[in-house]
């Protein structure tokens, strides 16, 4: 174990993670990472709610088009930051406070290359052919080409955000990025209606300004961060008195573990273009599309946001205790939170199998046809949470121990191949109908689980090697 190098052997992280009670460990961590997906759940209503009641729907249809292609091309730059975790809880796990220093400064130069020196220049000129990819309606396109435009070139305070918030967790720090959460939320909010309706001297920029809100707020928010890591106080910092300069052997360390699960997060949004697609197909497309729309991607998110909060914390113990050389409490971090996980999706899950018409109901849900399929899916998903949230903990535990290729193949096994493979099937020898595609779905969490804990317990995350030097290249 590496000796620390501060503090006269008193190491500024929380030593219970590795030595104290494992169930107070794993929800000490959970808890504020469910919350602070909420809230970042709640960034993208935000913007929505005040387009929508100042501009109108093609201001909504513009953000909400604009969103679904940056957050392809986000979900696999800020899933890089997973391989900089990996690194981070297991440097904090030996007590080695100078790697994890080193390893936060490097992802920080990696943030601003990938804001800076790919996502703005490709953005701005690519952002015309990416609406026209998704055909946007030409009204709709003139609203959010400067929109997206605007998101493209400011997104380095977003992407600092993503890293410091995974750094601080592996550190065992979960309600820091939770407190930034909450204050960037309300920043957007503030700030969106004050660009979108204009302000005494400050115009009415639209839907534009929606972009330029959400952008001065995670500046803001990232400028903070970046005033904290230079000059202390928090559990993660950047190094004294070290050369400042990029080390390429923890950078290619940070893509090395961080490049398979951003790829895992295209595959997975790839695959639900296309389920969708297969939804759009149906007789009763509208009625489908509508019962999807409100059953999965946000009744549902119950469960997968807490269910990606365990997430996180199985990854950030886990991988502190490999660290620490206690390999058989990672284990048992899984399973913990495996449990924690399961029990929120057995209480959701009651909800979605008995009461399915009136949570329908809530969002405006009245036509029967919407009502039938939608009641069909949720009873559906009330089993199939079950699947995913455990699914969801195992990852984590890959993850967090440095697994990070295994949950890719699993991945474009259970979400891609299996639930489309059973689509077409159907497709080519029987009329699909939309049981027939909630049912899939089923099967693919179900693979997804059934595979993560195969792998899991298979143990082969013990040999996994992380090494730097340590001391500046």
């Amino acid at each position: 174990m590496a000796e620390n190098s501060e503090n006269n052997g008193t190491s500024r992280f929380d030593r219970t993670i590795v030595e104290g009670p494992l169930s107070l460990s794993v929800w000490k961590i959970a808890w504020p990472t469910m919350l602070t997906n909420v809230i970042a759940g709640l960034q993208g209503l935000v913007d929505h709610l005040v387009v929508g009641n100042v501009i109108g729907y093609k201001a909504n249809a513009a953000i909400g088009v604009s969103w679904q292609i940056f957050l392809v091309v986000i979900v696999f730059i800020s899933s890089l930051f997973s391989g900089m975790s990996v690194l981070v809880a297991r440097y904090t796990g030996a007590g080695d406070e100078l790697k994890v220093d080193r390893t936060v400064y490097q992802a920080f130069l990696t943030a601003i290359l990938l804001s800076v020196g790919v996502l703005a220049p490709i953005g701005y000129f690519a952002s015309p052919f990416l609406l026209d990819l998704v055909n946007a309606e030409a009204g709709v396109k003139a609203e959010a080409l400067p929109y997206l435009r605007i998101t493209f070139i400011f997104s380095l305070g977003l992407l600092i955000y993503f890293m410091l918030s995974g750094a601080l967790r592996s550190a065992g720090d979960a309600k820091t990025p939770m407190i930034l959460g909450v204050v960037m939320t309300i920043l957007n909010l503030v700030l969106n209606i004050v660009f979108i309706r204009g302000l005494g001297p400050i115009p009415a920029f639209g839907t534009a300004g929606a972009a330029i809100g959400t952008s001065v707020a995670t500046f803001i928010v990232g400028s903070y961060a970046m005033w904290r890591l230079f000059f202390g106080g928090w559990v993660v910092r950047f190094p004294k008195g070290m050369s400042y300069k990029p080390d390429l052997k923890i950078i290619r360390n940070i893509f090395r573990f961080g490049l398979p699960t951003g790829f895992q997060g295209v595959a997975m949004n790839v695959g639900g273009v296309l389920i969708l697609a297969f939804i759009g197909s149906l007789a009763e497309s509208a009625a489908a599309q509508a019962a999807f729309a409100v059953s999965y991607t946000q009744l549902f998110s119950l469960i997968t946001w807490t269910s990606v909060g365990l997430m996180g914390a199985a990854a950030a113990v886990a991988g502190q205790n490999l660290g620490a050389g206690k390999p058989e409490r990672s284990i048992a971090a899984v399973h913990t939170a495996a449990k924690y996980g399961l029990a929120v999706a057995a209480f959701i899950g009651i909800f979605f199998f008995f009461f399915p018409r009136e949570l329908l109901g809530f969002f405006g849900m009245e036509e029967p046809a919407v009502l039938d399929i939608g009641t069909q899916l949720l009873r559906v998903l009330s089993v199939s949470g079950l699947f995913i949230a455990t699914a969801l903990t195992y990852t984590g535990g890959l993850q967090g121990t440095g697994d990070t290729k295994s949950p890719l193949y699993i991945s474009l096994i259970s979400q891609v191949a299996v639930p489309l493979g059973i689509c077409s099937l159907i497709s080519m020898f029987s009329t699909l109908e939309a049981m027939h595609i909630w049912l899939a779905i089923l099967a693919g969490h179900i693979f997804r689980c059934v595979l993560s804990m195969l792998r899991f317990h298979q143990g082969k995350w013990r040999s996994i090697e992380i090494e730097i030097d340590r001391t500046a290249a």
